[in-house]
């Protein structure tokens, strides 16, 4: 069982592997010396002749260091390969994902690729540490043995090699069934990781709405679903290992029993008989060690398979074109997208983005303001009419290029553990300090970060440790680190403190008189000083223009304007709608 494209793709690792098989060769080889002079030993005290018991012992003293040698160095050998086929495969699948961009959630599950990358790597880890080494050396083996054997008594040699082919005929048999039911085992595995995240990840929300007990039953079912499988899977091993057994343990009887029967009747001596009677076993211990080592070489291939379906998918980036340096209107026309067929989300978008422009997407959630903002960026694909980023169609750019021109910052942009230098300097690695202060001055986070520890303060994951609004601020300062030409800024005041968002929109209407300012909000008072307004309904625009232009000519607008004006001067003046 090997797979010519995973050889092919952890090239590196099989010259350990192949180091590996000659160590165990040459353990071999030092055993069967080992054995000869303990049999040669064994027949001349049978006869009375006890000569050369000093060059004797040297040559199995010197044996069993030679084996112990090797067996370590066998031992050092898988783990290097091990350890390379993991540095491979990890990187090759980071690589892929990196290629493939943040769309990459729209083709394969995040649970999924954990798990292919976690336990997956982990099972082919024992492929080519174990398995292929094992596989290679138990056909080597069974010949060695052979022809040593041969000299002593052919009949017996021939007897135990002929036994030998029936293991791999029981390990095709069992290969079948096992393809079959880990497919599903694996199929089953990414259900219940989906699952389980999910659950972890909307826990609050689960509480919040005592919906927990329900989630908890339904994975309780996914799991026993999965136990059933894994039982099945269990079953298989342990039968196809007793078949094995008996297999090894009934091939090694019967070159015994020959060897006994020659001993009998004088057609070897007893040194022979005693060669044959402990050499029988290893012909049978590599093959039946590579049967132990084949359930997990299923699962490694199992695995494969998911690793390779996702190395397989179409990269754009391939035949994407490069972003024009001197262009950066944005234009659709009769944009239309859906994430289900039956329902799109956006029906027929018509809007014009110009550089130097301050450009506002309002209108209520759900209505694909959002949409049109991860369509810019490429996060999600698969819209049909025109979405054109300086004359170019937006689909046939390459995602990096993009990445280099248009600046996404949301209301859950990331920050990583580690210090806020190093979240900064994720915008521009070869950034100075005065550059960091001067952009954490504009956010009005410098005097705050004086009193921590400056630029190494230590962020928790996710910026835990800081409120909504410095981590908002934080996030901002970042991206105008990145000084790139458009800028987009979806919802990136949601969910803070009227302080904060007061402070972030100056920030941003002062950055809109430099670059090109895609604003998208759901609250209107945060948009109206923009160049140009569209208003979103359904996924269609029911209007564009000023905020004066649109509350005179837009019922809709003017609806939502008036109704949070209401609500705000409810709360004082204060509110946060």
């Amino acid at each position: 069982m090997i797979k010519k494209r995973l050889i092919q793709l952890s090239e590196d690792s099989m010259k350990h592997t192949k180091r590996n098989v000659f160590y165990q060769w040459l353990a071999l080889c030092a055993n069967i010396i080992l054995v000869l002079s303990v049999s040669n030993f064994i027949e001349q005290l049978y006869h009375n002749r006890m000569s050369g018991i000093g060059m004797r012992a040297l040559v199995m003293s010197l044996a069993v260091g030679l084996r112990f040698i090797c067996t370590r160095a066998a031992s050092k050998e898988s783990f290097l390969a091990s350890r390379d086929v993991k540095k491979i495969l990890r990187e090759k699948i980071y690589d892929k994902l990196l290629r493939l961009g943040p769309s990459y959630s729209e083709r394969v599950s995040t649970a999924e690729v954990i798990q292919i990358t976690v336990e997956g790597v982990d099972q082919l880890e024992t492929y080519f540490g174990q398995y292929l080494p094992q596989l290679f050396y138990s056909l080597l083996a069974p010949v060695t043995l052979f022809g040593v054997l041969a000299f002593i008594y052919l009949k017996a040699a021939l007897v135990l090699l002929l036994c030998v082919p029936l293991i791999p005929i029981a390990i095709i048999c069992v290969q079948k069934v096992a393809k079959r039911l880990l497919g599903k085992y694996w199929g089953q595995y990414a259900k219940l990781g989906d699952s389980f995240l999910e659950n972890l990840q909307g826990l609050t929300t689960l509480k919040i709405y005592e919906a927990d007990a329900k989630r908890h039953k339904q994975m309780n079912e996914e799991a026993e679903q999965f136990r059933i499988v894994t039982m099945k899977v269990l079953k298989m091993q342990l039968n196809s290992i007793i078949v094995m057994d008996i297999v090894a343990l009934g091939g090694a009887a019967a070159g015994i029993i020959t060897g006994l029967k020659a001993f009998q009747a004088g057609a070897v001596g007893i040194g022979g008989m005693f060669a044959i009677l402990l050499l029988s076993a290893d012909f049978f211990i590599p093959m039946r060690q590579l049967g132990s080592f084949f359930h997990v070489a299923m699962n490694g291939m199992a695995a494969s398979d998911k690793i390779f379906r996702l190395l397989d998918l179409e990269e754009e980036m391939s035949k994407a074109k490069m972003v024009q340096e001197d262009r950066f209107d944005i234009f659709a026309e009769n944009l239309t997208f859906a994430y289900e067929a039956e329902r799109p989300v956006l029906d027929g978008i018509h809007l014009q983005m110009k550089p130097g422009q301050f450009t506002a997407l309002v209108g209520k959630s759900g209505c694909g303001k959002s949409t049109i903002a991860a369509l810019l960026c490429k996060r999600i694909s698969g819209y049909e009419g025109n979405l054109k980023f300086g004359g170019q169609e937006i689909c046939e750019l390459s995602e990096e290029g993009l990445q280099e021109k248009i600046t996404l910052v949301s209301m859950n942009s990331y920050l990583f553990g580690g210090t806020v230098r190093e979240n900064l300097c994720m915008a521009k690695a070869d950034v100075g300090e005065e550059e960091l202060w001067r952009v954490l001055e504009i956010v009005q986070l410098s005097e705050f970060l004086k009193t921590q520890n400056g630029l190494d303060t230590i962020l928790k994951e996710r910026g835990e440790n800081f409120s909504g609004g410095q981590r908002q601020r934080l996030a901002l300062a970042r991206a105008l680190l990145h000084d790139s030409p458009v800028y987009v800024f979806d919802e990136a005041t949601s969910n803070i403190d009227v302080e904060s968002e007061e402070r972030i929109m100056e920030v941003i209407r002062e950055l809109a008189k430099q670059k090109m300012v895609l604003m998208i909000s759901h609250r209107l008072a945060n948009t109206v000083c923009a160049d140009q307004i569209y208003m979103l309904e359904y996924g269609k625009i029911v209007g564009s223009g000023t905020h004066e232009t649109l509350l005179d000519s837009c019922g809709p607008y003017a609806a939502m304007w008036n109704s949070q004006k209401e609500l705000e001067q409810y709360a004082g003046g204060k509110g946060h709608v």
